[in-house]
């Protein structure tokens, strides 16, 4: 899966055994990547 650093902005690859810390920088916020589709949501 991947995730940004929130503080080097870089892509990081996590596997099951890296733990959650940018493998550049060092720093432990990561940021989930999320689809650039737009869901809609029907409300009734």
């Amino acid at each position: 899966m991947s995730y940004k650093c929130s503080r080097c902005k870089r892509d990081v690859e996590l596997d099951e055994y890296g733990g959650v810390r940018c493998p550049y920088c060092g720093h432990r916020v990561l940021l989930k990547e999320r689809a650039p589709d737009v869901k809609e949501i029907d409300v009734q």
